[in-house]
């Protein structure tokens, strides 16, 4: 195989072909690729949004020629990819696919020999011409030329024959709330070690339990709520388990890092496509899906206290078949200085029971039946060790395990002609096994165990009706299974020890319908109908509204009808850890939420999103004298603002900000702040990228939150933790071509903070490693 790397270049001629401008960082976003025949040949256009691409590398084998795009990344609505087999007579495949996270790869196998040809660009357009004659043969000889790109010329000769397109996804989800994303990229400039450090700079969310000075207790919230009153989903498909005791939640402190792709977090009429409960949210974690171009990627980090971090993943093709296959092991024993009065502090006056092991298998294949039809599977196993630090009262030994495993089967297939309607089935199971054990008072010993399991359907169809209407509408199906084992020594507490088991039938169907009234004003309708085995019918509407009302500004609005059912181990099983007493007589929580904002364009590189949240939710869940109830109202109200802007091409910056007053409205905490949530939090972030050189700082705000228990003594449950600023950094400093040396430093001020409530972090931390890809 032959590779050339060209300046300036503008023709393809024989085998190798190039057209780049110099090095620079931005990174160019692929948003459709469309397949246009032409009397000579074969178009392959590029859809950007800036049109320009940095630099491309070029090479032919056999028949095929190939060019891998680099700072470039494919955005493509439904699918990762684009390939068409036998778009003409003269050529057996085209695809476009991504190479890694910031480069993609053009490949065009002719029948006859490598193809040849032009590259053009006409404002957003980037074009490669081939002539693929049946004279043409595959070239050995390499050209460079150096000249200005010629406009897009149309040929007069081009055959009336259908253009096949893979379109941009910026409208899959609704566009009347604020949608935020972190992508791959992004994921790597925070050095996060889960997916809870990678929503920590999404706004609206105030993450308690991730990183040095985390415990499980503290919580992650968005916008007020809890985790369990949002909806998590993998690749679509839901990953909550709606489970409150025994430290059961969703651990988003497991999730493997290395198999993400982006995070997608919406509100407002996503409720209606993807759960009722969410009075927070919808956040969706895409990974990275199987591709055609083998790639090796490798991550090695150490760090302080004991840290050490190992990622590696392998992609390929065969055919039609494409897949990735990953594993992540974390470990960190977390023995650092805390002051007196913090949780856990042994006589040594280090951290006690706060270190963590977990190691994760992932993996996905992808199967192109024909053209048409694409038919996938990924799954992930964790398994997590870890002690619990329970604030400290006083010294704690408990342990937490938990293992989990989720398999996931998709069929998408495109209906009728066009793409204007796509059918997708998923077939998903999710098992979550909670194990607590430890002793009480160091003379007795007790242990909670749940094993949560579901397995879940859905059939949706998105219809595009006419060119001004779409609608999405199907089926959700979820069949929940709990088993919970309850065992203690205390003399008092024996009596509760038990077994039980326990199942919920939950189903859904939901239809969300996006009409662009005019090319300014467009509105959400949609309704959810829901069916539970425990808690009966019972319909959630949700509405939507976006007015452009110029070009550079849109206001945008929504509501949204909300119902959470009590978990089944609130409902009906005893918490021997904390002692807590199950209540079968539980009512849902319910209510609703909105939202009200501005979108505003204030240049091409400078955006912003400005929204007013607030929700009303009745019948809030919590503990009364050692036992589930319904306690009452909380009504949310808060801000936030997201500010974008890419400097130049190797610099850009962020700001997020969220405030959140989540005001208990009844019962003897009336007129409080709800524990554990800020009323502030905000993120800074300044980067430069260019020529594989990264450096990125970070400063995060958290006003503090109420010790609302587990205080010490002399404590009033009303008081705050204090606030604090932080700052970290990041870099890259570039080895070879495919080898990286990567540095975070967190916490620079060295001043050690309360995190959460008598939860401290240790100061200057560092992490080095060496990152590749092969």
């Amino acid at each position: 195989m032959k590779k050339q790397l060209l300046f300036n270049g503008l023709s393809i001629a024989g085998a190798i072909v190039l057209s780049v401008a110099p090095i620079h960082a931005e990174v160019t976003q692929v948003t459709g690729v469309k397949i246009q025949p032409i009397s000579s040949g074969i178009e392959v256009i590029l859809e950007t949004k800036s049109g320009t691409f940095s630099q491309v590398l070029t090479s032919s084998y056999g028949e095929t020629f190939v060019a891998d795009i680099i700072n470039a990344k494919l955005r493509l609505r439904d699918s990762d990819r684009f390939s068409i087999s036998n778009p003409t007579n003269q050529v057996k495949l085209v695809s476009v696919t991504p190479l890694d996270a910031n480069s993609i790869r053009v490949v065009v196998t002719g029948s006859n020999g490598v193809p040849k040809g032009q590259i053009k660009q006409n404002n957003k357009n980037f074009v490669f011409s081939f002539t693929t004659t049946p004279e043409t043969t595959a070239s050995n000889e390499e050209t460079t030329e150096t000249a200005n790109q010629p406009p897009l010329q149309t040929d007069k000769n081009e055959l009336p024959e259908r253009v096949i397109t893979n379109d941009t996804e910026e409208n899959n989800l609704p566009q009347s709330t604020p949608v935020y994303e972190i992508d791959e990229e992004e994921i790597q400039k925070q050095g996060s070690n889960s997916a809870a450090e990678i929503l920590k700079g999404l706004p609206g969310f105030a993450i308690n339990d991730a990183g040095y000075g985390a415990d499980i207790h503290t919580g992650t919230y968005y916008r007020g709520h809890s985790i369990n009153q949002s909806v998590f989903l993998l690749n679509g498909r839901p990953i909550g388990n709606n489970i409150n005791t025994y430290h059961g939640t969703t651990d988003l402190n497991s999730i493997p890092v290395e198999s993400i792709e982006r995070v997608e977090l919406s509100s407002g009429t996503s409720t209606t496509l993807y759960g009722s409960e969410a009075f927070g949210g919808v956040v969706n974690i895409v990974t990275k899906q199987a591709q055609e171009v083998p790639r090796l990627n490798a991550t090695v980090q150490y760090g302080s206290y004991n840290q050490s971090n190992y990622r590696v993943s392998y992609g390929g093709s065969a055919g039609n078949l494409r897949f990735n296959l990953g594993y992540e092991k974390y470990e960190a024993d977390n023995r650092y200085p805390v002051p007196e009065g913090a949780a856990n502090r042994d006589a040594e006056g280090l951290l006690f029971n706060g270190d963590q092991n977990t190691s994760n298998y992932f993996g996905g294949i992808a199967l192109d039946l024909d053209s048409r039809n694409t038919l996938s599977l990924d799954a992930y196993a964790i398994s997590s060790r870890r002690g619990l630090l329970y604030f400290g009262f006083p010294l704690q030994r408990d342990r937490l395990d938990h293992d989990v495993l989720n398999v996931g089967l998709s069929w998408r297939s495109l209906l009728g002609g066009n793409k204007d309607s796509v059918l997708r089935t998923t077939l998903g199971y999710n098992r979550d096994y909670f194990n607590t054990y430890g002793p009480t008072q160091n003379i007795f010993y007790r242990t909670g165990t749940l094993d949560s399991q579901a397995v879940t359907g859905r059939i949706e169809h998105q219809w595009q009706t006419s060119p001004s209407n779409k609608l999405i509408w199907g089926l959700d199906v979820k069949n929940s299974y709990l088993t919970g084992d309850s065992f203690s020594t205390v003399p008092s507490r024996s009596a509760l020890n038990e077994t039980e088991n326990r199942d919920r039938l939950h189903t859904a169907i939901f239809a969300l319908n996006t009409w662009n009234i005019t090319d300014t004003l467009q509105t959400d309708l949609g309704i959810r109908q829901n069916f539970d085995s425990e808690f009966g019918s019972y319909l959630n509407p949700t509405a939507g509204v976006r007015w452009h009302i110029t070009p550079a500004i849109a206001l945008r609005g929504s509501w949204a009808s909300v119902q959470r059912n009590p978990g089944l181990d609130q409902l009906y099983i005893f918490d021997t850890v904390h002692n807590w007493l199950p209540n079968p007589d539980l009512n849902p929580e319910t209510g609703s939420s909105w939202t009200a904002g501005v979108d505003i364009n204030f240049s091409r590189n400078l955006t912003g999103q400005f929204t007013y949240f607030g929700s009303s939710l009745n019948d809030r869940l919590g503990i009364i004298a050692g036992r589930w109830a319904n306690i009452g109202l909380v009504n949310t109200n808060g801000l936030e603002a997201a500010i974008k802007w890419q400097i130049n091409r190797e610099w850009s910056t962020f700001v997020n900000y969220t405030y959140t007053d989540a005001r208990i409205e009844t019962g003897v905490e009336k007129g409080l702040q709800l524990g554990l949530i800020p009323y502030s939090v905000g993120q800074l972030g300044v980067g430069y990228n260019s020529g594989g050189w990264q450096i990125n700082l970070y400063a995060s705000y958290y006003s503090g939150a109420r010790r609302a228990f587990f205080n010490n003594a002399g404590e009033d449950p009303r008081d705050f933790s204090p606030p604090y600023l932080n700052l970290d950094l990041s870099g890259r400093i570039p080895v070879t071509r495919n080898l990286g040396l990567i540095v975070y430093l967190e916490n620079l001020a060295d001043v050690s903070y309360e995190k959460s409530n008598r939860i401290y972090q240790p100061g200057l931390t560092f992490r080095i490693g060496v990152q590749s890809t092969f």
